[in-house]
């Protein structure tokens, strides 16, 4: 049968350390840590922007 591969070794991968486990969990853990962290800081700036502009 022609349409399968006869050679898979080029479709092979490996992963490389912090890519999955335990690692990759710490990892989006910290993601999503800074961008909580972020967003509360954009969010402060903006709420007081709009109420220093709100008192003018």
């Amino acid at each position: 049968m022609f349409w399968f591969k006869q050679n898979k070794e080029p479709e092979r991968f490996y992963l490389l350390p912090g890519m999955g486990g335990r690692a990759l969990r710490r990892k989006r853990k910290v993601f999503l840590i800074w961008s909580i962290v972020a967003g509360l800081i954009t969010a402060a700036i903006v709420a007081t922007g709009l109420y220093f502009a709100h008192l003018q």
